[in-house]
């Protein structure tokens, strides 16, 4: 008898080609986000309730109960448009999921582009809105070299990079401030990270912790990290070991812009790590 089984699984593998893999693997992927789609949702009871009515009308046909089932036939020819009716906000949804996917961006070669001016908008914004109200902030964002030791060190967010909510978290005394905030394109992925420390001794004693923990970080990878000082207000960014002092924010923004632009060496999914301590 397994001898036999074996066999016939053999012989049934033999037939299966490789288009067919595919093709049952795509429809289990489809399944399987449709059924996310609707998981916790009104949609997720209106599924239940046609699947009740397929066994009936299943049941019906067994046991000749030939008025039900007619009725029921009769029924499911309309179900179609019910079903575009009833599922129209989930299937919005769906749509909408797919165009903000890695697929829907091949059709929308700016998607990326425009990210990054707005994360780069919404940085500056910030920055301009810390240096104004003398609140210290650094700002660190990865390229090359990935700094997920250092995300891991802080609280998960996954927020959308705004700027008054960057200037919220670097608030002095809020449960956040002392610390990194991460971002990777659009998003605010954690904040309240730590940063380490340059061991130079060849720095200026007007350099607090905020600038020797910027210059820290740029020493050990290619990460651009801006500082905006408690005492003063003005605006630094370090790089490679260097610090450039008494920026602009219009300079910053033009910056930035090429040091994250795609043709300039940027990583594929660039990262921005928003940093603030105590001094």
């Amino acid at each position: 008898m397994v001898g036999i089984f074996f066999s016939n699984i053999m012989r049934f593998l033999s037939t299966v080609k490789m288009n067919d893999i595919v093709d049952i693997a795509i429809v289990a992927f489809l399944i399987y986000n449709a059924i996310r789609l609707i998981r916790e949702t009104r949609a997720e009871q209106l599924i239940k309730g046609i699947f009740v009515l397929v066994i009936i009308l299943q049941l019906s046909s067994w046991f000749g109960l030939n008025t039900m089932e007619y009725i029921l036939q009769n029924t499911m020819q309309f179900g179609f448009l019910a079903l575009l009716v009833m599922f129209q906000p989930e299937l919005r949804r769906a749509l909408e999921q797919m165009g903000r996917s890695n697929i829907g961006k091949i059709f929308n070669v700016n998607t990326r582009e425009e990210m990054l001016v707005y994360a780069i908008d919404e940085i500056a914004r910030a920055v301009d809105s810390l240096s104004k109200n003398k609140i210290g902030a650094l700002i660190c964002i990865e390229r090359m070299t990935k700094l997920g030791d250092i995300v891991k060190t802080g609280t998960a967010l996954d927020a959308l990079v705004s700027g008054e909510l960057l200037v919220n978290i670097f608030v002095p005394n809020t449960p956040l401030h002392d610390g990194a905030v991460v971002i990777a394109g659009n998003k605010i992925l954690a904040a309240a990270c730590i940063l380490p420390l340059t061991h130079s001794n060849n720095l200026s004693r007007e350099l607090g912790t905020r600038h020797r923990a910027a210059i820290g970080l740029s020493e050990t990878c290619d990460a651009v990290v801006v500082v905006v000082s408690e005492e003063t207000g003005r605006i630094s960014m370090a790089r490679n070991g260097d610090l450039t002092r008494n920026l602009t924010t219009d300079i910053l923004k033009k910056a930035l812009g090429k040091l994250m632009s795609p043709d300039k060496g940027a990583e594929k999914k660039n990262r921005l790590l928003f940093w603030k301590s105590k001094k």
